[in-house]
């Protein structure tokens, strides 16, 4: 019989990673891949933003993305190139 001990083997730290900034974004339309990592400044331009998804470099969550067209939501943790940023919904300016 086996017995679970909780936290057995975990350090409680979260795994080392790019340092994340917040970037507040209105999210009452879509927002993709491709516009987050311009409005971010995780690339200079869309066709920078456009190579990088295309080659593998971009991670959303942890996991790489290759669709420059995937939906983010708040939360959600883009990096390329050791830069992140984090999704945060702001406030509609208008």
């Amino acid at each position: 019989m086996s017995r679970h001990i909780a936290g057995r083997g975990r350090t409680g730290r979260a795994p080392a990673g790019p340092p994340v900034d917040d970037v507040e974004c209105d999210l009452g339309a879509k927002l993709t891949l491709g516009q987050f990592l311009k409005l971010a400044s995780l690339s200079d331009s869309g066709a920078e933003a456009k190579d990088a998804v295309a080659a593998g470099r971009v991670t959303v969550n942890g996991e790489v993305d290759a669709r420059r067209g995937r939906g983010l939501v708040a939360g959600d943790v883009v990096a390329v190139d050791g830069r992140a940023a984090r999704v945060v919904a702001g406030a509609v300016s208008g």
